[in-house]
């Protein structure tokens, strides 16, 4: 039947095609099938004729197939023309003619502007992406003051359940990391400080990075992958449930339900986590004196306590407040942009984890210019 429908003949380097019988959007498969093979028969030649004389029916569906075809052989240059057309069917075929006729402009590729485009939206999205997180922390900070003129709004409850996951859970974890982070730091510091005979100098090193640097913004690391990606997947489902929604509908502030004990969690838990990590980091390192370096864990001590001061461990310390916030108002941030989609939420996940690891290094050498500064 299909052979009724388009017949292929080629003479003198022209296509001829003879369409009959009924082009309407019931036969539309085998039409397809017959109209592509029309286009792959015309690649070598150079003009086309197609011949409409035997068709008895045609609806707007084999009309459109019909100015596609056309249009398709025109593209590179041929000739097509469509010849014994029966006048019942002229005014379908000339308004699938004229609609769509609009030609798309073809964008110039220009890799300056492009690089400077992208430039400008990767600008523009940084500034959007701080004044949310400034926005935030003004947020927070008003519901932490009404919080504390009323107390007995403080949702407690939540408060220690998130402690519970943030803190109590994550200490195994905590203390396995910086305890090979500790082994590592000292097994490359004997090896090379080993060159110059100077292994007790070791000692030195492991205790002010650990206790200034490495402890808190290790563990401050893992927290932010651990926890703050929770934290945002949490608030995304429940924006997408549209949870939020109904707090406020409710009456209740979602930021102070969901986001204002998540974030005093974060608070308590990280310069716990930050003290126990260190210790850990130290532990491993001692570890490693002793069985790699053959340096008694007396003599480690001993240096230790001569070569880091309470200033050390002050320093480590009072990063890791700063730090919880900012892991807290980013999660939140980009929990609360989650938009209705799963795939929304997977990129606000990473986005979280992302930024806060960028903003806590970046707070991390603005503490440290801070604290050279006033000599600590």
């Amino acid at each position: 039947m299909s052979d009724r429908l388009l017949d292929l003949s080629v003479t003198d380097g022209r296509l001829a095609l003879a369409a009959a019988g009924s082009w309407t959007a019931d036969r539309a498969g085998e039409l397809e099938r017959l109209v592509e093979t029309a286009v792959r028969r015309a690649r070598g030649v150079s003009a086309v004729e197609i011949r409409m004389g035997g068709v008895e029916r045609l609806d707007t569906f084999g009309a459109w197939l019909l100015e596609r075809l056309v249009r398709t052989l025109r593209t590179d240059g041929r000739t097509a023309a469509v010849l014994d057309l029966p006048e019942r069917w002229r005014a379908l075929v000339d308004v699938a003619h004229a609609v769509n006729r609009t030609p798309i402009p073809r964008r110039r590729f220009n890799p300056l502007a492009d690089a400077l485009a992208r430039l400008g939206e990767t600008v523009v999205g940084l500034v959007r992406d701080l004044l949310l997180i400034v926005q935030m922390f003004g947020e927070l900070t008003v519901v932490a003051l009404r919080t504390a003129l009323r107390p007995w709004t403080f949702r407690f409850t939540s408060t220690v359940h998130h402690l519970d996951r943030v803190g109590w859970r994550a200490v195994p974890v905590i203390l396995l990391m910086t305890f090979l982070i500790g082994c590592i730091i000292a097994q490359q510091g004997l090896f090379h400080f080993r060159r110059f005979g100077v292994e007790t100098y070791v000692v030195d090193m492991v205790g002010i990075l650990v206790l200034r640097e490495i402890g808190v913004l290790m563990v401050a690391i893992m927290v932010a992958g651990r926890s703050g990606s929770a934290y945002t997947a949490e608030l995304g489902s429940m924006k997408m449930r549209e949870e939020t929604d109904a707090l406020r509908t409710m009456g209740f502030d979602p930021l102070e339900v969901l986001v204002l004990p998540r974030v005093v969690a974060l608070v308590i838990a990280l310069p716990a986590l930050t003290f126990v990590g260190s210790m850990a980091a130290l532990y491993g390192a001692g570890l490693v004196a002793w069985l790699y370096g053959g340096m008694s864990p007396d003599i480690f001590l001993s240096r230790l306590h001569d070569a880091i001061s309470i200033d050390d461990f002050a320093v480590g310390m009072i990063k890791a407040p700063f730090m919880a916030l900012v892991i807290g108002a980013v999660a939140s941030v980009e929990g609360l942009e989650v938009k209705g989609s799963t795939e929304s939420l997977g990129l606000h996940t990473t986005a979280s984890v992302v930024k806060s690891i960028f903003l806590m290094i970046g707070l991390d050498g603005l503490f440290a210019m801070f604290f050279a500064t006033i000599g600590m």
